[in-house]
């Protein structure tokens, strides 16, 4: 069993309620210079592309996704986690993910071009329609853009954390039984209910006390606030899930996110252990209704 596992194990049992799930996934960064193992690489997918809200759902369904600047599908996530360069004047490829929706809904398919970093950075992506750019929307005609300016847009864009200049090389996104080299996650995501989220929270306040202040926002919240505001910050961060997550990678309605550092879901486990005979979780509204049946 791998340490992992064996954690969500015993946060499961301390939440006493049996047969829950809670959707987990791991996420380990490999900087530019760092040796990947060789049972790591086997998992970068061939001949597709992957968003990163894709890969962190099929990770926590058991799936492990590699994702690398050749990978990943979605180019607001590749600068989010370092894979490009947030200025980068050339398109990432021809089609990915992402951008092939707004190919999809392009009046003049055959001279489609891609977005480049560069569009999504300085606002143009997301500000589409007050740009001027419809070549760049996602639904078609009546598409507001995402934001009502490039102005708003790279304001937003300010307070979504990037590891910027680009220093990583992949971002490995897996399961809880990954054991096909020996890796430790920087960051865990979990997919949870509000009320397993309130439980999640007690446990981490048990020992330390502390409060969990949320930063979220409407775009980029598996990769910006989920996975790399925690990694920077070494801190919990607490968000809705996104555009992107809700309509690409399918996140359930009842769904919200919550990412940590590794060594702090270890604390939160133990905070839930340790305090399970002050926090009746199985008593609360809902807490069974995951697992009825």
């Amino acid at each position: 069993m791998t340490q992992i596992r064996n954690l969500y194990d015993r946060m499961i049992t301390a939440m006493g309620v049996e047969d829950l799930s809670v959707p987990t996934a791991c996420v380990k960064f490999y900087s530019k210079g760092d040796e990947i193992p060789a049972g790591v690489r086997e998992y970068e997918p061939s001949g597709l592309t992957l968003t990163s809200c894709q890969s962190t759902r099929q990770a926590s369904f058991g799936d492990s996704v590699l994702l690398t600047p050749q990978s990943i599908g979605c180019v607001a996530a590749a600068i989010t986690f370092g894979l490009v360069d947030k200025n980068q004047n050339e398109p990432m490829g021809e089609s990915l993910v992402y951008t092939d929706i707004m190919k999809a809904q392009a009046s003049d398919k055959e001279h489609f071009s891609p977005p480049t970093p560069k569009d999504f950075s300085d606002g143009t992506v997301y500000a589409c329609t007050a740009a001027g750019r419809s070549d760049f929307a996602l639904f078609g005609d009546g598409d507001t853009g995402r934001y009502d300016s490039t102005e708003t847009a790279q304001r937003a864009m300010g307070d979504m954390i990037a590891i910027q200049p680009a220093t990583t090389q992949a971002v490995f996104l897996y399961a809880l039984d990954f054991d096909d080299a020996d890796v430790e996650p920087d960051v865990v995501v979990l997919s949870v209910r509000p009320v397993e989220l309130t439980r999640i929270i007690q446990g981490y306040q048990f020992h330390t006390g502390k409060r969990v202040n949320s930063s979220m926002g409407g775009l980029r919240v598996v990769n910006s606030d989920l996975i790399v505001r925690p990694y920077l910050n070494q801190d919990i961060n607490v968000s809705t899930y996104c555009l992107g997550a809700r309509l690409i990678a399918e996140f359930e309605a009842d769904r919200m996110g919550i990412g940590m550092p590794f060594s702090i879901y270890k604390e939160v486990v133990q905070g839930m252990e340790d305090s399970s005979g002050g926090f009746p979780f199985p008593l609360y509204p809902g807490a069974k209704s995951a697992v009825a049946g």
